[in-house]
């Protein structure tokens, strides 16, 4: 271990500024707003960590990276650290040290507001009747069926065609990541609804380099605090505005995390 591994922590308060390796192209996880400036889930999360190191959440330089150079950029030190909507894998964990998990995703259904299935079970009943649009991948029908067995799967190129097809009637529901469920029923209310059901968890966490464990459990405590303590509500505020759901606050007395 050199000793510009072991002091990132050091480094980057010395330096005055975090730098975060993240996309630009995802909402509602990190994308650009109409004044050019980053914005979204992933953005929120990385001005938590800066808070942290300087009081100040807009104490961070964003690198906007593919997300094939979410670890590359770490190995090479281009970046402190990469939140990017990155799934958590044991392969992914020999490259690089991930920190506490800040979401759980999944697959969800996204619906017209006046559609004739209400629940998971109407979808489940109506079995070859019901059309289901997904983004195009080698598993995809396989995806869709743990959930909807019988269901017809469309696979289309490009997220826009999915909801084409849903506004369209070509399909009767739409298989995505919930994340993106809840934020388009968020910014398009009266318009979507979804059953109370998801499927498929992955878990998405921060990653850096690894061999610096202070500068992995400072990052960890950052993000601790914003979901279980002092800075919860700032936590709290983004999830509302992002995903639509107003998170509980924890409660007071034996760790949340504990339980």
């Amino acid at each position: 271990m050199t000793g510009a591994q072991a002091a990132k922590l050091d480094d980057v308060l010395k330096r005055g500024h975090l730098v975060v390796g993240t996309g630009s192209t995802n909402a509602p996880w990190h994308f650009q707003g109409a004044d050019g400036k980053l914005q979204g889930f992933d953005i929120d999360i990385s001005k938590v960590i800066a808070k942290g190191l300087f009081n100040d959440p807009e104490k961070v330089e964003f690198v906007v990276q593919g997300s094939d150079a979410r670890i590359p950029n770490l190995l090479t030190d281009k970046v402190d650290i990469s939140c990017q909507f990155i799934t958590v894998t044991a392969s992914r964990a020999q490259q690089v040290a991930f920190t506490l998990p800040y979401y759980r995703e999944g697959v969800a259904l996204l619906l017209p507001a006046n559609s004739r299935y209400q629940q998971i079970d109407d979808l489940k009943a109506a079995k070859s009747d019901l059309t289901v649009a997904v983004l195009q991948n080698v598993y995809a029908e396989e995806l869709v069926h743990q959930a909807l067995p019988g269901a017809k799967v469309d696979q289309y190129d490009s997220v826009d065609l999915l909801y084409q097809a849903l506004g369209t009637g070509r399909a009767d529901a739409v298989a995505t990541d919930q994340s993106s469920v809840k934020y388009l029923m968020t910014q398009n209310p009266g318009r979507y609804r979804s059953p109370d059901y998801a499927w498929s968890p992955q878990t998405y966490a921060c990653a850096v380099k690894r061999g610096d464990q202070d500068w992995l459990n400072f990052v960890n405590t950052a993000l601790h605090e914003a979901m279980t303590g002092v800075e919860f509500p700032t936590y709290q505020a983004s999830f509302k505005k992002w995903f639509g759901v107003e998170l509980p606050s924890p409660a007071i007395g034996f760790p949340v995390e504990f339980k």
